[in-house]
């Protein structure tokens, strides 16, 4: 699925990316260039993983995957909410 509309961010996606682990731009590059899944409620849904090599919470992960939640509107897609895995973790 090609992406052109502009994407924008709900204010509960603003206030939970960073506390979540994720950044605006992965986010983006999640819908622009990662995998298509259906989501509840008629959205969508895209995952992509990241290498990551770093601690998170006090556990080191080798990668983590990125998954937003979007509605589609006719102009734009706006980011619900969105979800981050880390996988690889080691105390």
């Amino acid at each position: 699925m090609k992406i052109e509309k502009p994407i924008k961010f709900s204010q509960h996606a603003i206030d939970n990316i960073i506390y979540r682990g994720a950044s605006n731009e992965e986010v983006e590059l999640a819908i622009r260039t990662g995998e298509y899944l259906s989501a509840k409620k008629g959205r969508l849904s895209f995952r992509k993983n990241f290498n990551y090599n770093a601690m998170w919470k006090g556990k080191y992960y080798q990668a983590k995957q990125v998954m937003p939640v979007v509605a589609e509107e006719p102009d734009k897609f706006v980011v619900v909410t969105v979800y981050v895995f880390f996988i690889g973790g080691v105390i």
